[in-house]
């Protein structure tokens, strides 16, 4: 499998997530392979999986992380896992660079 959790669509990148909500911060915690070898971004908001409020917080923080407006990142599946698709819309090739500068940081 691939060890990055991206994959570059025709309109932008999707990024497959693992959220853990109440994590006392709001963070990216790098690049983590799962058992079945799929790569996923791990990150940590502080808000509760509630009404949508950890999904919301994830949306603003990867887009800060990747330098685009939160109407330009959206859950695409996962809605209530801690395994989520996110889709961002933009041009793939550099959104990937600045998801891999996060992970190596």
């Amino acid at each position: 499998m691939s060890d990055r959790p991206w994959t570059v669509t025709v309109d932008g990148l999707l990024l497959s997530v693992r959220l853990t909500p109440k994590g006392g911060r709001d963070a990216i915690d790098g690049i983590e392979t799962l058992a079945d070898g799929r790569a996923i971004l791990k990150a940590r908001v502080r808000a509760v999986p509630e009404e949508g409020e950890a999904n919301a917080a994830l949306v603003k923080l990867i887009a800060k992380a990747v330098n685009v407006s939160a109407s330009r990142v959206a859950v695409q599946s996962g809605h209530t896992a801690r395994l989520k698709i996110l889709k961002i819309e933009g041009e793939g090739a550099a959104l990937a660079a600045a998801i891999a500068g996060l992970s190596s940081q």
